[in-house]
């Protein structure tokens, strides 16, 4: 029952919460596949011209994938006690996709369930060199296409590739998620989200082998708050400028965040290249640093696999973007870089009260590159105090 929906309880809500009932044939016994029972749930449920709840007990249960798919005639929520593992063999997989969302208003999914991904196979063979093999990867959950809903206290775990992907969304919270992963799992991404807006992520803890959250252009008014990240590669503006006609991203406030022993901390990502973009108004504040190796980077000469040209430039703009008392300690001592692009430098970077300290012999330092940030309040490091290196290294 969800009385914040005022749930009206359905026949197949029993039928579904009793898991043996015949009419779906669903058996938490790690080898039934509940595709089938979970997607008649969902469709009857879907069908209804009254609020109703899918109930998934506490128990483990086989789903090989599912596809859910509205619009609904009314709410619905999916009440996720127990934990669904994915096929641990990546080969069981054709197409991106476990779990999803499709064209879905309204919706609510919580429980304190697990969505298990089991993907330690897939990070042995997920390489540079395979890249096939990646491209058939799932994500553990995928919201396409989903308005006015809440996401609450669900984990995902071991996903074989991202954990969760937000797409074409528009007013979604993300709630009190747990996300796990070995810090060496590749590519697993914690929350990745492109083309939506007022997308909310408060008060969930991240631990990943890759950016704890992500976002990609299209993204527009989105919250984020209160997050715990770490292991990982931080909290991430893009990658961007990689594919022609990227929409803008604006309007981005991250705020009261902790991030601990990652690569990176506050991060925008720009490849060096043909294709433009825009970035605006994104606003780091009040955000504690600990043992980060890059604490505070704007990086516009990002590239991975050594695919870009030499002496390329970032053709995305970045305007209004600001670092605000954010403090802690960094694991190397560059504890601030500013690499903009040289045919579009960054304009209007503010800083204020910054205090990171390096955790080894030397002292913190600050990089900038084509740009003359803001500043005001305590400043440590000194900014723009450091050399640039000749060619300044990728991160990943």
């Amino acid at each position: 029952m969800a009385p914040h929906l005022n749930i009206v309880p359905s026949m197949f809500v029993l039928l579904l919460l009793f898991i043996s009932a015949s009419k779906f044939g669903a058996k938490a016994d790690g080898k039934t596949d509940l595709s089938k029972p979970f997607l008649d749930a969902w469709k009857e449920a879907c069908a209804s011209v009254t609020p109703s709840t899918v109930v998934i007990p506490k128990r483990t249960y086989l789903l090989s994938k599912v596809n859910l798919e509205g619009p609904c005639k009314a709410p619905i929520e999916i009440n996720v006690q127990g934990t669904i593992q994915a096929p641990a063999d990546p080969s069981a997989f054709k197409d991106p996709n476990w779990v999803r969302f499709y064209s879905v208003e309204n919706f609510k999914m919580f429980g304190g369930g697990i969505f298990d991904g089991q993907g330690s196979i897939a990070y042995e063979k997920n390489t540079c060199e395979n890249r096939e093999f990646r491209s058939k990867l799932p994500v553990n959950i995928r919201f396409d296409f989903v308005t006015n809903s809440l996401i609450q206290d669900i984990t995902s775990k071991d996903s074989k590739l991202f954990h969760i992907n937000v797409f074409a969304c528009k007013n979604i919270t993300l709630e009190r998620l747990k996300i796990e992963a070995p810090d060496e799992s590749p590519n697993t991404d914690g929350i990745h989200m492109g083309m939506s807006e007022g997308v909310n992520i408060i008060a969930s803890d991240i631990k990943t082998g890759d950016d704890c959250i992500s976002i990609g252009d299209g993204t527009k008014n989105m919250v984020i708050k209160e997050i715990t990240c770490g292991p990982g590669h931080g909290i991430s503006i893009g990658s961007l400028g990689k594919f022609q006609n990227e929409e803008p991203v604006e309007g981005i406030k991250i705020s009261n965040c902790t991030i601990t022993n990652t690569s990176n901390g506050a991060r925008i990502k720009t490849w060096p290249g043909e294709h433009g973009g825009a970035v605006s108004e994104i606003h780091f504040e009040d955000i504690t640093m600990n043992n980060v190796s890059s604490p505070i980077l704007i990086d516009q000469q990002y590239c991975t696999w050594n695919k870009c040209k030499k002496n390329e430039e970032s053709k995305v703009k970045l305007i209004n973007i600001s670092f605000k008392n954010i403090r802690g300690t960094s694991a190397l001592p560059e504890a601030i870089k500013f690499i903009c692009s040289g045919s579009s430098p960054c304009q209007n970077v503010e800083l204020a009260d910054i205090d990171i300290k390096h955790n080894g012999a030397e002292p913190a330092t600050s990089q900038c590159l084509n740009v003359k940030p803001i500043t005001s309040g305590k400043l440590n490091p000194i900014p723009c105090s450091g050399p640039i290196p000749k060619t300044p290294g990728a991160t990943a």
